[in-house]
């Protein structure tokens, strides 16, 4: 596993207090932590550990665990 997936995986677990085993099928507004300022959490989050800026159309588009990884290598972080 790199090291970029363990840390995605990591600031996922701590921002919305979750079972690693629950990811893959993660989505936004699924679980009462991902809501709107759960999100933003998680957006500010990635950003600073990823050293990024996300669009906003990006952070609009970032609706789940999978999708998160889909975005996130447009902006080079590989897994």
């Amino acid at each position: 596993m790199s090291n970029n997936l363990k840390t995605y995986e990591q600031i996922f677990t701590e921002t919305f207090s979750v079972n690693k085993d629950a990811l893959e099928k993660l989505e936004y507004n699924q679980i009462e932590q991902w809501d709107s300022i759960g999100h933003m959490t998680l957006i500010s989050e990635l950003e600073d550990k990823f050293g990024i800026s996300m669009e906003t159309d990006d952070i609009i588009d970032f609706s789940s665990f999978k999708k998160g990884k889909e975005i996130l290598k447009k902006y080079k972080v590989s897994f």
